[in-house]
């Protein structure tokens, strides 16, 4: 198995409430609606917490601030991601999910990879 992650930053215009909600409420059944057209077999949202211990988390070390979320999706492998998302629904819904997720992310801070897993 393989997994997307993306982790998301949300649009200027929403507040972090405003955000969850259209994601958890909107966006995420919109996506476990049409899962199965590009073949994703599980999806998390992951919500950060408005929580010093990420503030003392970044300051700790110097890093950046955090993203207001993760989203993981899980496909059988690559080849089955590719496969999912050239066919023609695929590409469809590709292109529905971006115009969706265009209304609640920055794109331009966000980030978006494929990984696999180790459990150790």
């Amino acid at each position: 198995m393989i997994k997307f992650v993306m982790c998301l930053t949300r649009h200027p215009n929403l507040t972090r409430d405003e955000f969850r909600d259209y994601w958890m409420n909107k966006h995420g059944p919109f996506f476990t609606k049409n899962a199965a057209v590009i073949g994703a077999r599980k999806y998390v949202q992951s919500h950060t917490l408005d929580s010093q211990l990420n503030q003392g988390l970044r300051e700790s070390r110097g890093m950046m601030a955090e993203f207001d979320g993760v989203a993981e999706v899980w496909f059988d492998s690559e080849d089955a991601l590719i496969q999912g998302m050239s066919s023609p629904e695929g590409q469809e819904l590709a292109g529905a999910l971006l115009e969706d997720e265009s209304k609640f992310v920055d794109h331009s801070k966000s980030s978006a990879f494929i990984v696999e897993e180790h459990e150790l």
